[in-house]
């Protein structure tokens, strides 16, 4: 098995813009006031999220793992969002959307986000599931029921469905993508 290590980068707007979208009050979109509530209230102007009327919000806590890509998924009918909770800090590994069926492992790279920022993909984007960096990492999920409902439908040790392409890169590839820890 051929081990394939990335570097862990600071997630920012510009190196984020192949696969998706920053999400934060701080994080590069234009900001507007209410006309209520004079400046106690600002919004931050609304992110292109895509899906269709199947959407859930989900909750998952994230442990510490081996930061070792085994999967990589990608959707075709809507922008996956993570939305952290507690402010810990998490990685992602993305691969950029593409026409075949399996990710361009040369593309994949490791971001990290630092907590107090959520990310949306674009359409197709290849990742793994976030990884917790140091403590366990509350967030929310939103995503379609029917990639909840795909990703019980296992042949192989992956997944498939309308919504979801799930492969196992070790195997296929016979390499493990993986990335260090920075010190807390």
């Amino acid at each position: 098995m051929e081990f394939r290590d990335l570097p862990l980068e600071d997630a920012d707007p510009a190196t984020l813009a192949p696969y998706g979208e920053l999400l934060g009050v701080e994080r590069g979109r234009p900001t507007t006031r209410t006309r209520f509530y004079d400046d106690a209230v600002e919004l931050v102007e609304k992110a292109p999220f895509v899906s269709d009327a199947d959407t859930c919000l989900s909750i998952a806590r994230v442990r510490p793992r081996p930061c070792e890509v085994t999967w990589m998924e990608r959707h075709f009918k809507h922008t996956q969002v993570f939305l952290p909770l507690n402010r810990e800090p998490y990685a992602v590994v993305l691969a950029p959307p593409g026409e075949g069926s399996l990710p361009d492992l040369a593309q994949a790279r490791a971001f990290r986000f630092p907590g107090d920022c959520g990310f949306m993909m674009h359409l197709g984007t290849w990742h793994e599931f976030p990884f917790a960096l140091h403590a366990p990492a509350d967030m929310v999920v939103i995503l379609r029921n029917e990639t909840n409902r795909n990703l019980d439908a296992i042949a192989d040790g992956e997944a498939i469905g309308e919504d979801l392409e799930k492969r196992n890169v070790r195997r296929r590839f016979g390499v493990t993508l993986r990335f260090a820890v920075p010190a807390a």
